[in-house]
């Protein structure tokens, strides 16, 4: 099956199971605005929790806030973001539609890149154990062909970035001829900037003087807030500050689901260093942050750095942890190595000191950070796409599952009665009061015990436990494994032990130690 075929499957099964729903359905929508569903949001916080207990519990020197998403305007001055928070942005005549330059260019790069490894994937197959990948990549004519375009092509794009120098972005297009996907024509307008941040008035009177800003990102609050933490935390170099909040940008080019949205929510943690250790730090949280994603379990395989070469104003180092989603390596995480930018930034338009004075050297500088800044929404929507699949069954039949890893599952045990009578719904409930103090469980009576358990597959239940006649003798139940649907009688009192281990966020924090 095609991959657009998967994820436009996987954008309806969102909405089929309550996980997430188009903003103002009823009114047809909001381009690029979301809402998650009774399951979505069970496991968004899910992800939010594993995120956030990973970072306070775990690092003694770490601790969190909540900053207001209104913040002063000159803090966007300061930042940065009011002069150079752009994208550059091109328009096709013919079909309307707007795209970001450097996503079109990207996708040139990545169209070079694929042929390549099509033809190392022919030759593969044709050669079988005899075949040398290096070798062949380095004298296959058609190989070297492509690897040429690609590097070539590759060094104008990041030299036209570095400005951005946007009429050689321009160029670029004209000259590797791409064509807009939609009407199939080249007739490309010039690229322009277009300042992403969402603007609004504070007060009773719409005056240039009272705009503010909603906040493009929450690491500036993170920031304007770090002496108030240093001092009252009375926090010691090495420390960091993390948060989890809502940010907007006027995306223009907003597409591919949850990926790229206008309202979205970030989890980001700021860590202050002394100057000259920091490319340590950069390095042990590129490593740290790795080792967050793979303990999920989806496969190490899917997970790879992505080095940037254009690197912002404020940072000396960057990296991005990419995922295989349906439509490629994209990202979901970034680390940035942000220098004293930020922090020297603000002392500077704010007029207060923000300098650390360090105890044991006795001097007084501004610390560097490093930033680790992971999109919640890209988060979810790389669990859901590994996790979604269509298996073929023994008796010629399809379930739709979701394996989600256990501990983000929305629900973690559905308890169903057999049948609707004979006190098998009473038995079901006493489980279901017991159990839904520990983790999210779910009671279900509707149609027949197939149908519940295909149901259960489909927003990801890890475990059904299943209640019949015998189990008002035995007092055992029929437990059911999502994965390999294998089911085990057991006791009922044994039910919480075999469940709870697997399922709570625990279970990763101590993959992490």
């Amino acid at each position: 099956m095609a991959q657009d075929d998967v994820f436009k499957k996987i954008v309806s099964h969102c909405k089929e199971y309550g996980f997430v729903f188009p903003s103002s359905d009823i009114y047809d929508g909001l381009a690029a605005v979301y809402d998650y569903g009774q399951n979505g949001i069970e496991m968004k916080n899910n992800i939010k929790e594993y995120w956030w207990k990973s970072m306070v519990l775990l690092h003694d020197n770490i601790v969190g806030i909540d900053s207001s998403i209104f913040m002063h305007p000159t803090i966007w001055k300061a930042s940065g973001h009011v002069d150079a928070f752009n994208d550059p942005l091109i328009d096709n005549r013919d079909s309307k539609k707007r795209y970001r330059a450097d996503n079109l260019i990207e996708d040139q790069i990545a169209k070079y890149e694929e042929k390549i490894e099509k033809e190392v994937a022919k030759a593969k197959k044709r050669f079988g154990e005899a075949f040398d990948e290096a070798k062949f990549r380095e004298t296959n004519p058609r190989v070297l062909d492509n690897q040429k375009k690609r590097d070539a092509l590759h060094a104008r794009y990041t030299e036209a970035m570095q400005g951005p120098d946007l009429e050689a972005l321009k160029q670029i297009i004209v000259d590797e001829e791409i064509v807009d996907p939609i009407s199939g024509t080249k007739n490309w307008t010039d690229v322009r900037q277009f300042n992403l941040m969402f603007s609004t008035e504070m007060g009773s009177v719409s005056d240039a003087s009272n705009k503010i800003y909603l906040r493009p990102e929450t690491a500036q609050g993170i920031f304007v807030n770090y002496m108030n933490v240093q001092k009252t935390g009375r926090m010691k170099l090495p420390f960091g500050i993390a948060q989890i909040g809502k940010a907007f940008r006027n995306e223009i080019v907003a597409r591919q689901f949850i990926f790229r949205m206008r309202e979205f929510e970030q989890m980001e943690m700021q860590f202050f260093v002394k100057p000259g250790t920091e490319m340590e730090w950069f390095k042990k949280w590129k490593e740290t942050r790795l080792k967050w994603h793979k303990a999920l379990g989806m496969g190490e395989e899917n997970y790879r750095f992505h080095d940037h070469e254009k690197l912002a104003h404020y940072a000396n180092a960057a990296t991005d942890i990419e995922f295989k989603m349906p439509f490629g390596f994209k990202e979901v995480e970034g680390i940035h190595s942000r220098t004293d930018f930020d922090l020297s930034q603000h002392e500077k338009f704010s007029g207060r000191s923000i300098k650390y004075f360090d105890p044991e050297t006795k001097e007084s500088y501004t610390p560097y950070d490093i930033e680790t800044s992971i999109g919640v929404d890209r988060m979810f929507l790389s669990v859901m796409c590994h996790s979604y699949e269509e298996e073929k069954l023994e008796n010629g039949e399809t379930r739709v599952v979701l394996k989600l890893p256990e501990a983000l599952a929305p629900v973690k045990c559905a308890v169903m009665p057999l049948v609707k009578k004979d006190g098998l719904p009473e038995k079901a409930r006493e489980i279901v009061n017991e159990l839904k103090f520990h983790f999210n469980t779910q009671y279900d009576e509707k149609d027949s015990i197939g149908k519940r358990y295909r149901r259960q597959d489909a927003i990801g239940t890890p475990f059904c436990v299943t209640v019949d006649h015998d189990t008002l003798n035995d007092n055992k139940v029929t437990i059911r494994f999502r994965d390999t649907m294998e089911q085990e009688r057991v006791d009922i009192s044994a039910l919480r032990g075999i469940i709870e281990d697997r399922v709570s966020i625990v279970s990763l924090l101590k993959k992490l130690q």
